[in-house]
């Protein structure tokens, strides 16, 4: 099973994080909770690197249905998605969300198998919207 739902795309990372939480917001996705990785790391460790961001995405209606079936679940919520600058071209950057289908794995919960088709449908939505507006 793979880790994530991702995407390289040829802009600078500025414009991957402003597009990235557009392709989300279209499928109903807000953002809970941002993470700037580089600057922890550089004020807590004085380590640099890349632009690395982690945005706690959620959809409502989706996170209400999963709780339903476990309330535990959301040690596994939200929606993780990191938008970072790609090591290996620096004028890429990588948009990679959290695959949902891991959540059903990790808890054993078959009954949150429908949750997690449809979470990951919007999310590879959200990847395939950002491969469109960056291809032209």
């Amino acid at each position: 099973m793979s880790l994530s739902i991702s995407t390289v795309l040829n802009l600078p990372f500025d414009d991957a994080v402003a597009r990235t939480r557009a392709a989300l917001a279209d499928q109903g996705f807000g953002i809970l909770t941002e993470i700037n990785v580089k600057d922890t790391l550089k004020t807590k460790l004085d380590v640099d690197m890349e632009n690395y961001l982690i945005l706690g995405a959620c959809n409502p209606p989706l996170a209400h249905r999963a709780l339903g079936v476990n309330r535990q679940i959301g040690l596994l919520l939200p929606c993780n998605v990191v938008v970072r600058t790609d090591p290996t071209n620096r004028s890429n950057s990588i948009v990679e969300a959290m695959n949902p289908d891991l959540m059903v794995e990790v808890s054993g919960e078959a009954e949150l198998a429908p949750v997690a088709t449809d979470a990951s449908a919007k999310l590879s939505a959200a990847i395939a919207a950002l491969e469109a507006i960056a291809s032209t």
